[in-house]
């Protein structure tokens, strides 16, 4: 004869059972975050380290006023605010370097590159007194395309890399967020979140310097199209981490 249990004994049966399960979920939640962590290593970054810029008004960018070159324009569009530059004189020149410092670091960039511009334009650039630099560039191709090319420069050392793939082609005139990561050891590139290309450099933290918008320090190969916003991270994000359309 099967025996019933008490009301009391199963009410405490029951109470353990949904304790164990409420356990369960929460050992399970730890653990995806846990793991998201593990993947991510020091990819998660903390949002108040980031540094953003709007590049909405040539006469300030972040909190500085930059040297104006030329006359970028404002322009406005239902996605987005933006400067555009005109290939041929525009430009900004920013007296900071916001990575600064930084062993290991993520530069996002959101531009719309045209397809009638200067074919090899940079347009963005940052370089401090010791010679160390880096630029995030596009090639523009006869056909409206593009390919991303960036790149960094140990100014000791005299070592650099540049990433560059003339196969890996984009259609001209679309916004696009770039991204150029380093994380102390690799630089690796991103279009739109997707991994382009990577590489082993020899990179420093940068000391005092400046960054240029739409054109070179050195006010060459100029960067017709329009850039909206720029993002400087502390970290070397992982792609799950990185902008997208």
């Amino acid at each position: 004869m099967r025996k019933s249990i008490p009301g009391w004994k199963a009410k405490v049966v029951n109470y353990m059972a949904v304790k164990l399960r409420l356990q369960e979920r929460i050992a399970m939640t730890v653990f995806s975050i846990c793991t998201i962590a593990l993947i991510a290593g020091t990819n998660i970054t903390d949002p108040a380290e980031t540094i953003t810029w709007k590049i909405q008004d040539p006469k300030l960018v972040g909190t500085y006023r930059p040297q104006i070159l030329g006359n970028p324009a404002i322009t406005k569009e239902p996605t987005a605010t933006s400067l555009s530059f005109n290939g041929v004189n525009d430009g900004l020149i920013i007296p900071t370097i916001p990575i600064e410092g930084w062993s290991r670091f993520t530069i996002e960039v959101l531009f719309k590159p045209a397809g009638d511009g200067p074919s090899a334009p940079r347009f963005v650039h940052f370089q401090d007194k010791e010679s160390n630099r880096g630029t995030i560039e596009v090639r523009v191709t006869p056909k409206g395309q593009w390919y991303l090319d960036t790149f960094l420069k140990n100014g000791k050392t005299n070592d650099g890399l540049t990433l560059i793939d003339s196969t890996i082609l984009h259609p001209t005139d679309k916004w696009y967020w770039a991204a150029l990561v380093y994380d102390g050891k690799k630089m690796t590139s991103y279009v739109e979140a997707v991994k382009e290309l990577e590489g082993d450099v020899n990179f420093v933290p940068m000391t005092t310097g400046q960054i240029s918008l739409g054109v070179r320090l050195n006010k060459v190969n100029w960067f017709k199209g329009q850039i909206s916003e720029i993002r400087f991270h502390p970290a070397a994000l992982d792609k799950l981490a990185l902008q997208h359309r």
